[in-house]
């Protein structure tokens, strides 16, 4: 009775489209309304609901399409009992880095504006820089991965035509570049937004957008579940040795799906620039736990409905991107709609996470060169409807050079899944785990060998190890696309 309940709304759904489009709209009309309240009665000082949208914005991204295939290689039990874990290991460490925010006290100290100020308040010496190095070389490579996601989705759109039109047999070959070459467009646009503070509005709409394609492709794995169409295989321990993968292969997906699903909770590395947008009453480490926890719950119940259901429409052979790896085929207006959104998401997640290395540079050259016109000048513009714009030449320049630099990268290392793993891996232990609790110790003064000290450094040991087995996993991967590489081409173009 359920499947034909399921199949009945389904085909109404295609039917009548015009209805899906009106609540589309509607929805987006509710967020934009949401946002406006939260400007008008807090003014453009952040809230812990603009918090939250940066949140979700940085944490439900590219992770979220990958999560079926990431449970398909971790099974039934310990796919989702992994999922639940990062979730928690997240929400805790991130609390603890909120409060960190300030030094000493986290309520009456001194701001730290960035993830190194914060360590350097707290920790100092070689692990300020260790923490710079962590934390710029996982923003450079999140911003690479979501040029090749962003690009795999424009390319989507175009093929998913194709197959309507031509047959899903036809291979509708499309490059990725062009595509590439027109996100980096937009960005080096959207790069030229000063600051942090200035992207609420961006956030909002990324947000919306996450939300509405996780949605869409959680509606479509219930109804390709529910369908009862083909036999899908599933087990506790997920893919099979001797059937779908071989010892070897089974050992190394292992090892890059935890990498994947710890890519999908990675947002570490921009807490402190979001908690610095918040406003300081109440105090900013209150604020940033609340949109932690709604942010953080927000992103789990997606994964956990995504990964499971993901899992279960496709089974064993659930693809790396449930959206682009062509899953589904209809209704293909449908999926080019998710995928339209995907596209919007990851350009306003690019600029979450390209912000703090955007102002890290900046402010390093104006300390070394204050004298610079180049670099500290600001030229105002007057720009209709949109009031007066500060040019900078300097951030021109150098965020221009940055977005066609992260382009041409993607272009020349465009592996999906294998980059995930290894951007989770690299950025999971040192970022979200391992200075969290240092400066927890520091701040609290916990004493060495107490019950407390002890279990907080298992805890980050264990994550330790799950790090490195993470990022060997992704290397491996990496090794195997390499086999098979062609310079300037995607996956999707075999």
């Amino acid at each position: 009775m359920k499947m034909v309940t399921f199949k009945r709304i389904w085909m109404m759904m295609v039917e009548k489209k015009e209805l899906v489009y009106k609540f589309f709209f509607f929805f987006f009309f509710f967020m934009f309304f949401i946002y406006y309240f939260d400007v008008t009665f807090y003014g453009f000082e952040g809230t812990w609901v603009t918090a939250s949208a940066h949140i979700i914005t940085a944490v439900i991204g590219s992770g979220v399409l990958s999560l079926a295939w990431a449970i398909a290689q971790l099974g039934w039990v310990v796919g989702p009992a992994v999922l639940i874990a990062f979730s928690f290991i997240t929400y805790f460490t991130s609390t603890l880095l909120a409060d960190c925010y300030r030094a000493p006290d986290p309520v009456h100290g001194k701001r730290n504006y960035t993830y190194m100020d914060v360590v350097r308040a707290y920790l100092g010496g070689r692990k300020v820089q260790l923490c710079g190095l962590a934390q710029y070389a996982n923003l450079l490579g999140v911003t690479i991965g979501y040029t090749i996601t962003a690009s795999i989705s424009m390319v989507a759109v175009k093929r998913s035509n194709c197959f309507h039109k031509h047959g899903h047999h036809v291979k509708c070959q499309t490059s990725n570049n062009p595509f590439m070459i027109i996100f980096a467009c937009i960005q080096i646009v959207l790069s030229q937004i000063p600051n942090f503070h200035k992207l609420s509005w961006l956030s909002i709409l990324a947000a919306v957008m996450s939300f509405t394609y996780a949605s869409i492709g959680l509606g479509l794995s219930i109804a390709k579940a529910a369908s009862g169409g083909e036999h899908v295989r599933t087990s506790l321990t997920g893919v099979q040795v001797g059937v779908d993968v071989s010892g070897s292969e089974k050992v190394w997906r292992t090892f890059q799906a935890i990498g994947d699903i710890a890519f999908a909770y990675a947002y570490s590395t921009v807490l402190i620039e979001i908690q610095d947008t918040v406003k300081a009453s109440p105090p900013e480490n209150k604020s940033m736990k609340r949109a932690t926890g709604v942010g953080v719950t927000t992103t789990t119940l997606f994964y956990v409905l995504c990964g499971i259901v993901g899992y279960a429409a496709f089974g064993n052979d659930a693809p790396g991107n449930f959206l682009t790896g062509f899953g589904f085929y209809e209704p293909f207006w449908l999926i080019d709609f998710a995928n339209v959104c995907i596209a919007v998401h990851l350009i306003g997640a690019y600029q979450v996470f390209a912000q703090p290395l955007f102002g890290f540079v900046e402010s390093l050259c104006a300390r070394h060169y204050p004298d610079n016109k180049f670099i500290t000048r600001e030229h105002p513009m007057d720009v209709p409807f949109c009031g007066v714009y500060y040019l900078n030449f300097f951030r021109l320049v150098w965020r221009t050079a940055y977005v066609i630099v992260t382009a041409l990268l993607a272009m020349i290392f465009p592996f999906f899944n294998d980059f995930l793993g290894l951007i989770g891996a690299g950025s999971f232990w040192p970022l979200t785990v391992y200075f969290p609790i240092e400066m927890h110790i520091a701040q609290a003064k916990i004493p060495k060998y107490s019950f407390r000290w002890v279990w907080l450094k298992i805890l980050s040991w264990v994550c330790l190890i799950i790090s490195l087995i993470a990022a060997a996993g992704s290397v491996e991967g990496l090794i195997q696309s390499l086999k098979t590489y062609k310079p300037f081409q995607t996956q999707n173009e075999e």
